[in-house]
């Protein structure tokens, strides 16, 4: 981006709102994830197996996931700001459940539900900062704002050193404080677009069901998304349990994997902005199979760091791309769509670190997880082929932000 193209681009929305969507987006990812950060220490004190490990580390993707159907709607109906702030002190409940409680299996699974708050925190910052801008700049800042998926590094790299010294409810009571003063800091920058969308009926949200585009985005970014956060939870115990390495170590190699994925999210934006989101995702799929595969091989550590790394940003590229499309498609509903959208492909994340779990206790080996996930990218690249003439045919044109 050229100084001049710069300069049309701060000038173009409101910076103030992108910068707030940003730290709220990343603390709350923080939050969001935590649980895997710290899974080698719960799985030791709990002595869970490796299935209850994956399934521990999903919940709070699942409910988070299952969340941003309702806060995308209340975006839509209250405003994206409000619904943040309310997100913000919701996210609260578990970190004081984890301080102070966390002794027993079923208050760890009531925390795990309820760290969802936090994921769902994408429904807000997504729409909250597309209503400053034009579809010129929709890949961009969409890429900017999901880029706090950087979350993921930022708990891989601090979790498992903090729990050294406090362990690991105290690391829930310290996470305290970076949530209270996002919600200063969100408070203060973001602000809600003067020309808000009309309250949409209940009958308009189920139109949305019923747009087979809604669920092609959904399948699209269940592979994405959930393939980008499945991972960056569950890598730590996955290093841990394959290789061998220290808990401490096995938060670094993640946060190296994941670092890539967070950092490209907003290239994959641009990209798609230049070059067509639609070309983008086809790219995207063919990468994540072949280096997925690879992966499923379980080779020695040091390749199966490099593949990740090109596996998870390609998922970030991916994420992206799939979010430089929904706003051309769906304007008005965007709040809606980016819930629906965004929870299916949460689910895909809870999905995957439950498959390599249950993959590691039935077959010996995480490798038949990681199968899975090969296939299912291969499945969107076909699918995507397929559907896309018909994109290109009723919406996906220049005059509406998707180049060819």
């Amino acid at each position: 981006m050229t100084q001049r193209q710069l300069k049309d681009f701060l000038g173009a929305g409101h910076p103030g709102t992108l910068l707030g969507a940003f730290v709220y987006f990343t603390v709350s990812t923080v939050v969001w994830v935590m649980i895997g950060a710290l899974g080698v220490d719960i799985a030791k004190d709990f002595q869970l197996t490796a299935t209850q490990k994956g399934l521990f580390i999903a919940l709070p993707i699942l409910t988070g996931s299952l969340l941003r159907i309702p806060v995308g709607i209340a975006s839509d109906r209250i405003g994206p700001k409000k619904t943040g702030a309310l997100g913000l002190v919701f996210t609260l409940i578990p970190l004081l459940l984890g301080w102070l409680g966390g002794n027993g299996l079923s208050s760890l699974i009531l925390i795990g539900l309820s760290l969802g708050f936090a994921g769902a925190s994408f429904a807000v910052a997504l729409p909250l900062v597309s209503r400053w801008y034009s579809a010129r700049y929709q890949g961009l800042v969409m890429g900017i704002v999901g880029s706090g998926n950087c979350g993921t590094v930022i708990a891989a790299l601090t979790a498992p050193r903090l729990a050294n010294l406090v362990g690991w409810h105290g690391v829930f009571g310290l996470a305290i404080l970076p949530v209270v003063v996002t919600l200063a800091l969100f408070g203060v920058f973001a602000k809600e677009q003067p020309q808000q969308p009309a309250h949409r009926h209940h009958a308009n949200y189920s139109k949305i069901l019923r747009e087979n585009d809604t669920w092609w985005f959904s399948l699209f970014y269940m592979v994405t998304f959930g393939g980008f956060v499945g991972l960056a939870s569950f890598l730590t115990v996955f290093f841990y349990d394959q290789y061998g390495v220290g808990k401490v170590m096995a938060g670094n190699l993640t946060a190296l994997c994941v670092f890539g994925g967070s950092l490209l999210r907003p290239v994959g934006g641009l990209l798609a902005d230049r070059r067509g989101g639609i070309k983008i995702l086809m790219a995207v799929f063919g990468i994540i199979a072949g280096a997925i595969f690879l992966i499923s091989q379980l080779p020695p550590l040091i390749w199966a760091i490099a593949e990740l790394f090109v596996a998870v940003c390609a998922l970030g590229i991916g994420n992206g791309a799939v979010f430089q499309l929904v706003p051309q498609r769906f304007g008005k509903e965007m709040g809606a769509v980016t819930g629906l959208v965004g929870a299916v492909g949460g689910v895909g994340g809870f999905l995957l670190p439950f498959l390599l779990g249950v993959s590691k206790d039935l077959t010996g080996s995480y490798g038949a997880g990681f199968v899975f996930l090969t296939a299912a990218a291969c499945a969107c690249m076909t699918l995507l082929a397929y559907v896309q003439r018909e994109w290109r045919r009723d919406w996906a044109r220049e005059e509406v932000g998707v180049s060819f």
